[in-house]
């Protein structure tokens, strides 16, 4: 049980650092705000799970399918997205130019 609780946790930090990366980066090159996020909410999420999803059975079953660490390393990344977002903004109020 101790073994499968590190795991979920490990999970979730590399889920958050991997869209907190990228979308700093994007956030970069691209001088938006908040396009990751928009990006992990708008196109990934729906991707990820109308791909995935055998239309022999409902949404509901289907996403009560999902456990929760899916849930949790989902929420996770999306809340590196929003992350990475409200850091360049403060980054940019703070007067850095390159951000």
């Amino acid at each position: 049980m101790g073994l499968g609780f590190i795991v979920v946790i490990v999970l979730m930090v590399l889920f958050f650092v991997m869209m907190f990366g990228i979308g700093f980066i994007l956030n970069m090159l691209m001088k938006t705000t908040w396009f990751p996020a928009y990006v992990f909410i708008i196109v990934i999420l729906p991707i990820v799970v109308y791909s995935l999803w055998d239309h022999s059975q409902s949404l509901g079953i289907y996403l009560e399918s999902f456990r929760l660490v899916d849930y949790l390393t989902a929420v996770a990344g999306l809340i590196g997205a929003i992350l990475s977002g409200w850091t360049i903004q403060k980054l940019r109020l703070g007067g850095y130019k390159m951000f």
